[in-house]
């Protein structure tokens, strides 16, 4: 991984983490990076936060607006204006598809400053939410919303855990989180039968990917962060092959001069 991730030109951090013996390996898991629509990933535990709060409800609906619409990803920019859609909806959306109208919606509803708030409580310590950083503009924002592989992973392990907001919270965000439509990036190269939760992030020349791989030899976490990229479709495949590695390693097939079961550190 390291080798892989050392040969390209571009900033580059991973976070692995193997959910059953606590193994872990990072490289730069400390950097901050443009978060792109990986900030998605705690938007929804705020959303889930609010309805553990009695604030909100899976099943309350929220009217679509001219305020409200934003371009890029996901469909629900096509819709009319007045249209209401669910929560539950709203959330599938926001991660399968990483809606940025879905997006906009929940976050008129829930507020960015409850979010602003409400991130310390999660444990991010760096990664952080302001408007300007939601721009859909490729040039460089004043106020960017970073964050670090480490704590993307870290939110991941206490949704697999259970941990955040609730049990049932939890699982129904783990739940989500393994219907994104993606086949690219760390999704590319999955091996049959396992499968995987995670949520991609592209703009702003960062291509990431933070997931939780669930393999017959043992669930784990994996981040890929990237910055200052100059193509992403070959960043794309970067992450893939960094995927690749780790699936490898799981079906213990060795990495040159690397035992099976190696390469880990408690």
């Amino acid at each position: 991984l390291e080798r892989t991730a050392a040969s390209q030109r571009w900033r580059t951090a991973l976070y692995v983490r193997d959910l059953s013996r606590g193994w872990e390996w990072s490289y730069h898991a400390n950097d901050l990076f443009p978060a792109a629509s990986l900030i998605k990933l705690p938007i929804m535990i705020g959303v889930f936060e609010k309805i553990q709060r009695g604030q909100l409800s899976l099943y309350s609906k929220l009217k679509l607006r001219r305020t409200t619409r934003m371009g890029g990803s996901g469909s629900l920019k096509w819709s009319r204006d007045g249209t209401s859609y669910t929560v539950r909806y709203l959330l599938e959306k926001l991660i399968k598809e990483s809606d940025n109208t879905a997006m906009m919606l929940l976050l008129d509803e829930i507020g960015i400053g409850f979010l602003q708030q409400f991130f310390p409580q999660m444990g991010l310590v760096y990664t952080e939410i302001n408007p300007e950083g939601l721009r859909l503009t490729s040039d460089s924002v004043r106020d960017e919303n970073y964050t670090t592989a480490r704590e993307m992973g870290t939110l991941l392990e206490r949704i697999y855990r259970g941990e955040v907001v609730n049990g049932f919270a939890s699982e129904l965000m783990l739940d989500i989180l393994k219907r994104k439509r993606s086949r690219s990036r760390l999704a590319k190269y999955l091996p049959p039968g396992w499968q995987i939760a995670h949520k991609t992030g592209l703009l702003r020349r960062s291509c990431h990917d933070a997931s939780i791989v669930f393999s017959p030899h043992g669930d784990y976490v994996m981040v890929v962060l990237t910055g200052r990229v100059d193509n992403y479709p070959t960043a794309k495949d970067f992450i893939a092959r960094l995927g690749r590695t780790t699936f490898k390693h799981y079906r213990g097939e060795d990495a040159p001069g690397v035992k099976a079961g190696g390469g880990f550190a408690r």
